[in-house]
C-alpha cells in the first residue's frame, strides 16, 4: 500500500490540512492509522492567531489521540472563567493535551500523554463531563454511586441552563490553551 499525502484548504494561507493514511497504530500495530495535521487561523481577541491541530485515528482498534498548539511559544498559563448564565455556554475554549481542567465540586480532568487536546465551547466541555458521569452511573452497581451521579448530572444541567453558577479553571504548563472571552482571567502558572 503506498503512502498518500493529501493537502487541501478553504483559502490560501488560511487553512492547511494534511493527512497521511496507512500508518502503524501505536496500540494495535496495524497499518490502519491516519495521521492528520491542520494549520488554521482562529480569532483570538482583536487578532487572528495560527494554531496547529494534530490527530491520530486508527480504523481497526478505534484509538484516537489529538492535540492543539499555538504556532508561537507561550508561557505557562492559568485561565479562570466564571460561568453565570446560559449565554456562557457559547464561549469558545482551546485545551491542549497537557492542560488540566478543573470544575470545582464537579470534576478534574488531568492533562498528560493520554489526554486529548481539543477546541470546543463551554457547552461542549460540559457535554464531555456529562458523558463521563453517565458512563460511571451506568457501569456502577453501587446504588449510592448511582445516586451521586444522578445528583451531579442535575447540577450540570442547572449550570448549562444558567440556573447555577460555577467556575472553570484551565492550568496549562505549555501555554497552549485559551478561552476566547473577555470574562476569562489569565495569569501565569
Amino acid at each position: 500500500m503506498s503512502e498518500e499525502k493529501k493537502s487541501h484548504g478553504n483559502a490560501p494561507n488560511k487553512e492547511r490540512i494534511e493527512t497521511l493514511p496507512g500508518q502503524e497504530c501505536p496500540v494495535c500495530k496495524e497499518k490502519t492509522c491516519t495521521l492528520t495535521e491542520m494549520d488554521r487561523y482562529i480569532p483570538f481577541g482583536d487578532k487572528e492567531v495560527l494554531i496547529y491541530v494534530f490527530s491520530m485515528t486508527c480504523s481497526s482498534c478505534k484509538y484516537h489521540k489529538a492535540d492543539v498548539e499555538f504556532s508561537e511559544e507561550n508561557e505557562p498559563i492559568k485561565i479562570t472563567l466564571d460561568i453565570d448564565n446560559e449565554k456562557d455556554m457559547n464561549i469558545m475554549l482551546m485545551k491542549s493535551c497537557e492542560a488540566t481542567v478543573k470544575i470545582p465540586h464537579i470534576t478534574t480532568m488531568e492533562g498528560g500523554p493520554t489526554s486529548n487536546g481539543y477546541i470546543t465551547t463551554v457547552e461542549g466541555l460540559f457535554n464531555r463531563v456529562k458523558k463521563a458521569v453517565e458512563f460511571a452511573r451506568d457501569s456502577s452497581e453501587d446504588e449510592e454511586d448511582k445516586k451521586k451521579a444522578k445528583n451531579m448530572l442535575n447540577k450540570i444541567t442547572r449550570i448549562m441552563w444558567g440556573q447555577e453558577k460555577c467556575r472553570i479553571i484551565i492550568e496549562d504548563k505549555t501555554g497552549n490553551s485559551a478561552v476566547i472571552s473577555e470574562k476569562a482571567v489569565k495569569t501565569k502558572l
